[in-house]
């Protein structure tokens, strides 16, 4: 997005605001299908990248399901017009009222329950017991690859044996064998997510490896229609990524056709791939601050807005969103919130930086992870098509905050 259109977007709802671009949204999930061919294949968009109505119902426009791991979650994806059958439900500890919602979404329960644990499954079969349904299941496997062969942040990898998520591949006898006295429960696929921000397939396929060789063996006894590949695509935040979405689809199709899978439908979970690269947070610059040889840039913009540097010590992208770029000074840029964790590293801006800046890349794991930290407003979303603001939801203001801290417990 051009500097001109992200102005012009956060005049009416000042800062910090996201904005974002649906049109390369839509693009991306388009780019993403055609990856697939003519093979049978599911795309679930992990709604916990962005969870903005307008983002949701522009990837189910484009026929994309959603991959949820909360009932608000499920709800949402519902509203947004995906059909219960087009969602998978993901997580290690869902609620029973969450359980019942996906068991009785639509008119036969959700896609399926994404089954993170052998103890999980008796849960799961006394709620569809209880309300006298069917339940479709997936089996999420640990595949058990390596810490440092995931090659991502360790906040943000899935599938090593440490991880909290998914069935190991030690324990999936035990739980087929807690499906076979399920009655209420129809297992229809296998899924695994080896974690986050891939820039290359290596660790995609070394997942999916191990996800097709179980399948090889659970069809032996059990009938499925697909595997799940999960996500973890990543996406170019200023290093490189040299692997694009359709690349891990490639080569994870690859993989399921040399282990004779052929016969099963492929899903895959992308969140940040379809939307990290297409939002913006722009924030304004508050003053400098000049003390010796250090220089300070301070934003109406923190942590609260965006955690992902304080949380991953990620760097995104940082420039002036409203002037043209005055040089190669740098200057630390931080934001209001008290913590010295509020820091969105060195930047190159100018001898003089004022006005608004943009911080990109911003599209994925912003707005959702954003909080009220220090009393602070949630930030404005902007949503942009055809070089124009469609849409826009305003920031909370500091009266609302106070009142709603005087209701509580009143």
């Amino acid at each position: 997005m051009n500097p001109i259109l992200l102005a012009e977007a956060v005049k009416s709802v000042g800062t910090p605001a996201y904005v974002y671009d649906l049109d390369a949204i839509r693009d991306g999930v388009r780019a993403l299908k055609a990856a697939f061919g003519t093979e049978r294949h599911h795309i679930a968009y992990a709604v916990k990248a962005n969870s903005a109505a307008e983002i949701v119902r522009t990837i189910a426009r484009e026929g994309a399901g959603a991959d949820v791991v909360s009932g608000a979650e499920l709800g949402l994806s519902l509203a947004c017009g995906i059909a219960a059958e087009r969602i998978v439900y993901s997580g290690v500890a869902k609620r029973d009222d969450e359980l019942d919602r996906a068991i009785s979404s639509g008119t036969d329960g959700i896609g399926a329950i994404q089954v993170e644990s052998v103890e999980e499954i008796a849960r799961i079969e006394a709620r569809a017991a209880f309300m006298g349904w069917k339940a479709r299941v997936s089996l999420r496997i640990n595949p058990g690859v390596e810490l440092e062969d995931l090659s991502t942040h360790a906040h943000i990898a899935t599938g090593h044996d440490e991880a909290k998520f998914g069935v190991p591949i030690t324990d999936v006898s035990r739980a087929l064998a807690a499906l076979s006295r399920a009655p209420h429960l129809v297992l229809v696929g296998l899924t695994a997510h080896g974690g986050s921000q891939f820039t290359t397939t290596a660790p995609y396929v070394a997942s999916a490896k191990a996800l097709f060789a179980l399948a090889r063996e659970v069809l032996k006894t059990h009938k499925l229609d697909y595997v799940d590949a999960g996500g973890g695509f990543g996406i170019d935040y200023g290093d490189g990524c040299e692997a694009t979405p359709a690349d891990f689809v490639r080569a994870a199709l690859e993989e399921k056709k040399a282990h004779g899978l052929d016969a099963l439908a492929l899903y895959v979970e992308p969140g940040r791939a379809l939307v990290g690269s297409h939002g913006v947070l722009v924030g304004r610059i508050i003053q400098q601050k000049v003390v010796s040889d250090r220089r300070w840039v301070m934003l109406d913009t923190g942590m609260n807005d965006l955690m992902r540097p304080a949380l991953y010590g990620a760097k995104h992208r940082i420039e002036l969103a409203d002037r043209a770029h005055q040089g190669d000074r740098a200057w630390r840029v931080v934001g209001p919130v008290c913590e010295s964790s509020d820091d969105f590293g060195e930047h190159a801006l100018g001898e003089n930086p004022e006005g608004l800046v943009a911080i990109r890349d911003a599209g994925a794991y912003g707005y959702s992870m954003a909080s009220r930290y220090n009393g602070r407003a949630l930030p404005a979303e902007v949503f942009v098509s055809e070089g124009k603001v469609i849409a826009a939801r305003a920031r909370d203001d500091d009266e609302a905050w106070i009142k709603d801290r005087l209701a509580a417990g009143r």
